[in-house]
């Protein structure tokens, strides 16, 4: 048994090793970027907990475009509280506990979380391996993404609600 819970401010470092897990260290949240983002938009981190041990997160900040441009990873000034669309900055789930859904049950009590409070819908950017996923879900394939994030190559998705 799972639980989704809003993150608090004791989860920021778990949630920073599971992204240096989960991530190539170019791509990887830092502590720092996650203790500042935190600070600004703390109401867009969940983390799911399997008997008391974080074991996933997700998180992203708000903008009025349907769109994820890199600046908003470093730029928490870009957030705005009242924007139309969530954006998915990162999902990650350690890898001792994947292919269970939590990946699925994370995504999915984010965009119920934000299409609850009132956003027209959810932008995020993934790798190819990733598409068939968000496919699932609803996402549409927006097409190769201009991000150059971390250095790689990735692909705008788009779910309206």
């Amino acid at each position: 048994m799972y639980r989704i819970r809003q993150a608090e401010q004791h989860d920021i470092s778990r949630m920073a090793e599971l992204e240096a897990i989960c991530f190539p260290e170019a791509e990887a949240a830092s502590l720092d970027s996650f203790q500042q983002r935190f600070s600004v938009f703390a109401e867009c981190f969940f983390v799911l907990e399997v008997e008391g041990v974080v074991v996933g997160h997700i998180n992203g900040c708000i903008y009025d475009k349907p769109e994820l441009p890199d600046e908003l990873y470093s730029d928490t000034r870009l957030h705005n509280p009242v924007g139309a669309y969530q954006t998915v900055f990162g999902l990650a789930v350690d890898p001792h506990y994947q292919r269970r859904g939590y990946a699925s049950a994370l995504i999915t009590h984010f965009i119920d979380f934000s299409r609850a409070n009132g956003r027209k819908g959810m932008v995020l950017t993934c790798k190819d391996k990733l598409v068939g996923f968000y496919q699932s879900l609803g996402f549409i394939h927006q097409g190769v993404s201009a991000s150059s994030h971390g250095g790689s190559s990735w692909n705008d998705m788009l779910l309206t609600f």
